[in-house]
């Protein structure tokens, strides 16, 4: 399987992104409901972090934002455009798919025993404004990787459990495209925070894609790091090939958890940031951990994170002496994505990692520089250039979204998905 590469799939930050402080449990949502957002910068901010990934490490692809607003969500709750009640018109309004962190959880051909690689999209039952994606995350799964030799996409796992997709989902391997150990982290309900990954949807989605047992993990995520707004283990812990990037805080049993991972995959590194260099809740309030670890051509990794590490003496005082060091990560590229961030999502948290040859992926989803432009075009004449949370439901607003996103499934060959 010496043709299969990793592929970021960002989200396109889409045209209603907005702070009415949805997530429960997400602190920088609720510390910013209510603010003006920026949908227009947001969505370049987004692309510009693709177009540097693109360049830097030569594959990019995409998801476009979902139809908004969804009024089969309120016509379901007895309502209308706008409705009643101000938050189930926020919710239908949700730009919270640009998040693909959470679209699915994505197994690649080499773990899986029909040698496919197989998608499961998240269910996101936790909250209302995110439950209601998976049928159209569904149609763009389906629609790129449509190869049925290649790709199997899954339903949903039934919503009596809760699965939030790759944020808590971690893999290692020697090399991308070798079979790999598949690490599910979940946690447990009962505390201030709604723990949003069930164990049991986690099993579920193993058994979904025909994991060898022997091949997967399954460890607590700590409920002092969800207390402290770690709601998806992405937010303190990211892996790539042999390597976890994890705050001592991360795990329940944080020992056991490493000693399960290395009993599966012996090779492992970790590599700790203490919670006396870095204290978790500056942890968790620059993103260190919502980055994206990548393998580079020349050896070693990159970790590309957000602005916000570089403005914290304390997580730039230890990136910098981790990059003095012989340790596996070897580069640190910070990236401005304040929209997101400010809403409580990364660098991290806007891209899905798919383990696949590109030959069989549809090509309308896969970046280059002359699309890039297009869509650059796409967004500075058509997204809105603010939107205050008290103005959802306005009807030029609503009409000025819908014809946005017309016009970037136009430069983009994809209207289908209209």
């Amino acid at each position: 399987m010496n043709d299969l590469v990793e592929i970021n799939f960002d989200g396109v930050v889409g045209p209603t992104h907005n702070y009415a402080g949805l997530s429960v449990g997400n602190i920088a949502s609720a510390r910013h409901q209510g603010n003006i957002s920026y949908p227009r910068q947001a969505a370049l901010q987004g692309l510009a972090k693709m177009r540097g990934n693109l360049a830097r490490f030569g594959k990019q692809g995409f998801f476009v934002p979902l139809p908004r607003p969804n009024r089969d969500l309120l016509k379901l709750l007895g309502e209308t455009m706008p409705a009643q009640d101000a938050a189930l018109t926020a919710a239908a309004l949700s730009a919270s798919s640009m998040w693909t962190a959470n679209a699915a959880t994505v197994s690649p051909a080499p773990d899986t025993s029909d040698g496919k690689c197989h998608f499961t999209p998240a269910n996101l039952v936790t909250m209302l404004h995110r439950a209601q994606e998976w049928p159209d995350t569904k149609r763009q799964l389906d629609l790129a990787f449509a190869d049925p030799d290649h790709f199997v996409v899954h339903d949903a796992v039934p919503p009596s459990y809760g699965d939030e997709g790759a944020a808590n989902h971690m893999r290692l391997c020697e090399q991308h495209g070798a079979a790999g150990v598949e690490i599910f982290v979940y946690g447990r309900p009962g505390a201030k925070f709604p723990a949003r990954q069930h164990e049991q949807a986690s099993r579920a989605v193993a058994r979904l894609h025909g994991l060898d047992p022997e091949a997967c993990v399954f460890i607590e995520q700590s409920p002092v790091a969800i207390e402290a707004g770690a709601f998806h283990n992405d937010v303190v812990a990211v892996a790539n090939q042999d390597v976890i990037f994890a705050h001592e805080c991360a795990f329940a049993d944080r020992q056991g958890a490493y000693n399960a991972m290395r009993a599966a995959f012996p090779a492992l590194q970790v590599v700790e940031v203490p919670d006396s260099a870095v204290p978790l809740d500056e942890a968790i309030a620059t993103y260190l951990f919502n980055a994206q670890l990548i393998s580079l051509d020349t050896g070693g990794m990159a970790l590309v994170v957000p602005e916000e590490c570089r403005q914290s003496a304390r997580v730039w005082q230890w990136c910098e002496q981790m990059l003095a060091g012989n340790g596996p990560i070897r580069e640190i590229i910070p990236v401005d994505v304040k929209q997101s961030m400010a809403n409580g999502g990364g660098p991290a948290c806007l891209r899905l990692r798919v383990v696949c040859d590109p030959a069989h992926v549809d090509p309308r989803f896969l970046l280059s520089e002359a699309k890039a432009d297009r869509m650059e075009q796409a967004i500075t004449a058509h997204w809105p250039d603010q939107i205050d949370p008290d103005d959802l439901g306005n009807p030029a607003l609503t009409e000025a979204i819908i014809s946005a996103r017309r016009h970037l499934l136009q430069v983009l060959d994809l209207e289908e998905l209209g």
